[in-house]
């Protein structure tokens, strides 16, 4: 099965940027759409956004559009979320996804499920 690890997380001021990647190993990552989640402190775990396995779809929560945006490099294993004009409230634990069934993906606009995770990054943003 695909192993996920992200990474880039740290802590940043409220307006700043951050990437966040995501590398795959163990299977074609190209077979997969990925998804990214977060989970703030003291909440559930919440659905940020996903891109199919080409690329060609991305989808987006209504609190992230405009500001995150969701790439892909097959040829390097990695998804990537770029976040812009972070907000304290955008503080969590980021996770990334993957599933084989891209058309479930694409159908249910990103929210999965997925059958593989990461284990989080950190993303901390102060006021």
């Amino acid at each position: 099965q695909v192993q996920l690890v992200e990474s880039g997380g740290g802590l940043v001021q409220a307006g700043d940027s951050l990437r966040l990647s995501c590398v795959a190993s163990g299977r074609k990552f190209s077979n997969y759409a990925m998804g990214w989640f977060r989970q703030p402190p003291g909440k559930e775990r919440e659905w940020v956004g996903a891109i199919s396995w080409s690329g060609s779809n991305t989808f987006y929560a209504d609190s992230v559009q405009g500001r995150f945006t969701i790439s892909r490099d097959n040829d390097k294993n990695t998804a990537y979320l770029h976040m812009t004009s972070l907000k304290p409230e955008d503080t969590a634990v980021y996770y990334c996804a993957a599933d084989r069934d891209n058309h479930k993906v694409v159908i249910t606009g990103g929210k999965g499920p997925y059958d593989h995770w990461g284990q989080g990054t950190q993303v901390t943003v102060s006021s």
